[in-house]
């Protein structure tokens, strides 16, 4: 898309065509409002005099985004155009940095228009040289000196396509005029485009070509390739043309139709040729087979995951609805219940139904009363005005009477002095142990027996294996009683009642002075909040003026401070654009190197399947040795095993026999040295020796059984007593009740006798 601007003058006045030329050309920056100072920047933006640069100048500067929007608070809500809801100001903040020069350039121009044509003129001026300034093509300006990479959003094309050069036709010069040059009724001043030749080029162009005689190019064979359909080449393009260089050799080597001799050799290569080419026609039709099998299952795994997201959604979806209605139900049951329960609970208060006058003192008592805590749903929101019990303080709402209340506290509370504690002192100067110190470690002591007797767990009730006596408890002591003997002794008591309430009115009096003494400063604060005399309130006028001084000097800081971070912003600015466009343009050429790349592993991996192909026989031959050369090693191994077990049970038969013959002699040799040294010892025993042997013997066998039978003994007399006394006890009432169990059974065995007697004598 293109933008042409054509001036149309009439021939009377060619000077100010010029100048109209010069505006249009110009104007062009004007296209775009968020460009407003391009006149300032762009090197490219040319205006003709110094009155289209103040014009310029004077429309940026009444632009809408200068303005700003400020709410006027009192009529923020109107809609009156007699109170607007808010006030247009101009923002002072000046979008173009002080450096920036706004001066036209023009003048600059003409002086350097008008040194050069003074040069021309007079020889002896000698006009200055210009010092340009160092280009730095190896520094922050090294990416201008690149060519444009290829975009990697659009189609790519090969580095061998040329496109359309543009044909410039040779210029034919008017003739020459006696008088005055020609002017033209019309011109083209200039073009402005918004897209490259690049990116606007259909495709790529293709030259007119001569063939030699006699030649026939390898090129003219790719002529049905054209671009989009072929072109640029990829991977099977490249394969066909390899098949077709292949069967132009083979052509080659074909025998000739005039040759009868080789005509069957000729139809032997040509259905080999041909059935070769079948297989390779199979292989391609099997190899789309494939592509549309997998592009046909991706589609129904994508309608699969489509589907699933589906039902996944309906049934969140119906999820959500039901635990909505679920929890909607519930809130009714909970809300249903709490009403019944209450209900139950005034009935149950007022089960005869009798009607009670309300008791306002008991509902001033009661702090839970609809008094203190009106419940909302019987009509009274508390929390309606609670705004009005807000306080409201300069002192504590505005910044000035906080910098105010800060200058009238004293030194310790902005700037707290910390104190290391002292030690605790629990002893007195002479040694002892103080009131204080003692009751504390008696509590300590309560307080842990407490804790001991709450945790202490309950051991289990032990079966009694004797009796024992139960302490009874001991009855309680009569509760003393006063009794007034006289009139007197009453008036001492009640005076000594009026004196101890004296005293206990002396002790919260000094109570209440110490927390007055503690809160000393709050009050001071606050007494200094609500009334100020005229002396204190100039002091603070006097300290607010000095602060209000120190505000406006921290701003004139801060906004220069401002001012030096834009500046360095902006340089930040230009130095990361730079290095990003950078970046950018290496991303393009690393991603055009790894395109190479591929078509290099593409074709690396092609030769790589032929030579596996290759090595597949190669594999089959060597698996076919090694099998043989296991099996021999088999065979071998099975020999070789078979002669090792036959050496290893020889060799483990002599070794055994060879260790029982050497064990046995060195058994004998060592039996034989101790009878000797046992023989040597008893012949150089004394008596005196002898007996010492046979008292150890006696101390550590006999003696310790002789103690521990008299130990035995002793235990054994000790609590026979004891047995004799429970024998005693248990065999009288033992022996009592065999004896009136054999006289009951003696008499039950009498009276089966006698009722037995009869009948025998009838059966008799």
């Amino acid at each position: 898309m293109s933008h042409v601007v054509t001036i149309e003058e009439p021939q009377a006045n060619p000077q100010v065509s010029q100048t109209r030329c010069g505006v249009r050309s110009g104007a062009r920056g004007n296209v775009s409002s968020s460009r407003p100072y391009d006149f300032l920047y762009d090197p490219l933006f040319i205006v003709s005099s110094e009155k289209d640069h103040t014009q310029a100048n004077i429309q940026a500067n009444l632009i809408r985004k200068r303005l700003r929007k400020v709410p006027r608070f009192r009529a923020m809500f109107s809609n009156l155009i007699h109170y607007p809801r808010y006030s247009l100001y101009r923002s002072k903040a000046d979008p173009v940095p002080p450096f920036i020069c706004r001066e036209w350039k023009g003048q600059e121009e003409k002086h350097r228009e008008a040194l050069g044509q003074l040069a021309i003129t007079d020889t002896s001026f000698q006009m200055a040289k210009e010092a340009y300034e160092d280009p730095e093509i190896t520094g922050r300006n090294r990416y201008k000196y690149f060519e444009r990479p290829f975009l990697p959003f659009h189609q790519q094309m090969p580095f061998n396509v040329v496109f359309a050069a543009t044909k410039t036709e040779a210029y034919i010069f008017p003739p020459t005029s006696a008088k005055y040059p020609p002017v033209p009724s019309k011109y083209t001043v200039g073009t402005q485009t918004d897209y490259r030749d690049a990116e606007v080029q259909t495709d790529p162009y293709s030259p007119e070509y001569v063939v030699c005689q006699d030649s026939i190019p390898e090129l003219l064979t790719l002529a049905a390739l054209t671009w989009g359909r072929g072109l640029p080449a990829g991977q099977a393009e490249v394969e066909m043309i390899e098949r077709a260089r292949e069967k132009r050799a083979w052509e080659a080597t074909l025998p000739c139709l005039s040759d009868t001799s080789q005509f069957e050799k000729r139809r032997r290569m040509m259905n080999a040729m041909e059935r070769k080419e079948w297989a390779f026609r199979e292989q391609e039709i099997e190899k789309l087979q494939e592509i549309r099998l997998e592009v046909l299952k991706e589609l129904l795994r994508k309608r699969d995951e489509n589907q699933n997201e589906v039902n996944m959604k309906h049934l969140n979806a119906r999820w959500s609805q039901l635990q909505e209605a679920k929890e909607v139900k519930l809130a009714q049951i909970q809300h249903t219940h709490v009403s019944a329960i209450r209900k139950l609970v005034r009935k149950g208060k007022n089960i005869e139904g009798k009607l009670e006058r309300r008791n306002i003192i008991r509902d001033y008592c009661d702090y839970a009363s609809q008094v203190y805590g009106p419940l909302s749903r019987l009509g009274r929101f508390p929390d309606n005005n609670s705004e009005d019990f807000v306080v409201k303080n300069h002192y504590l709402n505005t910044y000035e009477g906080l910098v105010e209340l800060e200058s009238c506290l004293p030194d310790f509370v902005t700037q707290p002095r910390i104190r290391p504690p002292k030690p605790k002192v629990t002893t007195t100067k002479a040694g002892f142990l103080k009131r204080a110190a003692r009751m504390d470690h008696e509590l300590a002591e309560v307080h842990k027996a407490i804790l001991d007797k709450k945790n202490r767990v309950l051991e289990p009730k032990k079966v009694l294996r004797f009796l024992q006596r139960k302490a009874l408890p001991q009855p309680r002591l009569p509760t003393p009683t006063l009794e007034m003997s006289s009139n007197e002794e009453e008036d001492i008591e009640m005076a000594v009642i009026y004196l101890q309430k004296l005293l206990r009115g002396r002790v919260v009096q000094n109570t209440m002075f110490e927390g007055k003494e503690k809160r000393l400063e709050l009050i001071q604060e606050l007494r200094t909040s609500h009334a100020l005399q005229d002396d204190d309130r100039l002091l603070k006028k006097a300290e607010k003026q000095v602060t209000l001084a120190l505000q406006r000097q921290r701003n004139l800081h801060e906004h220069k401070v401002s001012l030096v971070e834009n500046h360095l912003a902006g340089l930040e600015g230009r130095v990361l654009a730079d290095m990003f466009d950078f970046l950018s343009k290496e991303l393009v050429r690393l991603q055009e190197e790894r395109r190479i790349h591929a078509f290099a592993m593409l074709a690396e991996r092609q030769r790589r399947m032929r030579e596996a192909e290759e090595s597949g026989r190669r594999q089959v031959e060597q698996r076919r040795l090694r099998e043989e050369d296991q099996i021999f090693k088999e065979v071998i191994k099975v020999h070789q095993s078979t002669v090792t077990s036959y050496l290893e049970d020889i060799i483990l038969n002599t070794e055994e026999n060879t260790a029982e013959e050497q064990a046995r002699a060195e058994i004998e040799k060592m039996a034989e040295e101790i009878n000797d040294i046992a023989y040597e010892m008893e012949n150089r025993r004394t008596q005196l020796q002898s007996e010492e042997i046979v008292a150890e013997l006696v101390y550590s066998f006999l003696i310790p059984e002789v103690q521990k039978d008299f130990v035995k003994e002793k235990v054994r007399t000790a609590q026979r007593k004891h047995i004799l006394a429970a024998h005693q006890i248990i065999h009288s009432h033992t022996e009592d009740m065999v004896n009136r169990d054999f006289v009951q059974r003696q008499q039950e065995e009498a009276a089966s006798h006698t009722d037995k007697s009869p009948e025998e004598e009838t059966q008799k």
